[in-house]
């Protein structure tokens, strides 16, 4: 709509072309742990944009993250996540044929929401964010076959072990290429820029994201 809108843009060395993520935050906004995981890609390799869907709203607090969400436009967040991969797609030292998506919690969600409508993603992995059940609803991610990571927690009380499997079965019934993965002893928001140092489940979890991206975004 002619807003600008604020976004962390990571390149590694070289002129390129490299592949590229278009990532999206957790329901906090862009923070200083999303900044973090964005570098820590790419040093990967990878181009890495990450568009603040929240047009500068970010918090710290429960109540305050609720709020948000309760009162976001989705339109809107969807078109800001569309012109943030078009300007992704368009730069010169992404190749644009190798872009992937990747989102966490609420950003999970809204990736998975933008696969359904752009069929030029190449990947798409989705950190504990909202599913899809209907085999009918994924859209372009159906249409394009494109491979699809799903990460879960075996005690995260935002899903329940039915709810992961009937997402799996859906992918399963729309011939998504796919991988769930649910990771014994952690709940919600488990893979973080901290977490990761450290052995268990979280370094795991990163480390399949990073084969996932690499088996379809490398050549």
């Amino acid at each position: 709509d002619g807003t600008q809108v604020g976004a962390y843009l990571v390149r590694p060395p070289g002129e390129g072309p490299h592949p590229a993520v278009l990532m999206i935050h957790e329901w906090w906004g862009l923070n200083k742990n999303i900044l973090k995981l964005a570098e820590r890609l790419a040093d990967q390799g990878y181009v890495v944009l990450v568009p603040d869907t929240y047009r500068g709203q970010a918090t710290e607090l429960l109540p305050r993250a609720l709020f948000i969400q309760m009162t976001l436009d989705r339109t809107r967040v969807d078109q800001d996540v569309q012109a943030a991969y078009d300007y992704l797609a368009a730069l010169p030292q992404v190749d644009s044929d190798r872009i992937g998506g990747l989102g966490f919690c609420y950003g999970g969600g809204v990736m998975l929401r933008h696969g359904t409508h752009n069929g030029e993603l190449a990947a798409l992995a989705t950190l504990y964010g909202s599913t899809i059940t209907d085999p009918q609803g994924f859209g372009a991610l159906a249409a394009g076959h494109t491979p699809v990571l799903a990460i879960f927690g075996d005690i995260d009380p935002a899903f329940s072990l039915e709810a992961i499997t009937a997402f799996g079965e859906a992918m399963e019934a729309a011939k998504i290429p796919h991988d769930v993965f649910i990771y014994p002893g952690v709940g919600h928001a488990f893979v973080q820029s901290t977490t990761i140092e450290q052995p268990g489940s979280a370094r795991e979890a990163w480390g399949d994201v990073l084969a996932f991206l690499d088996q379809n975004l490398k050549p």
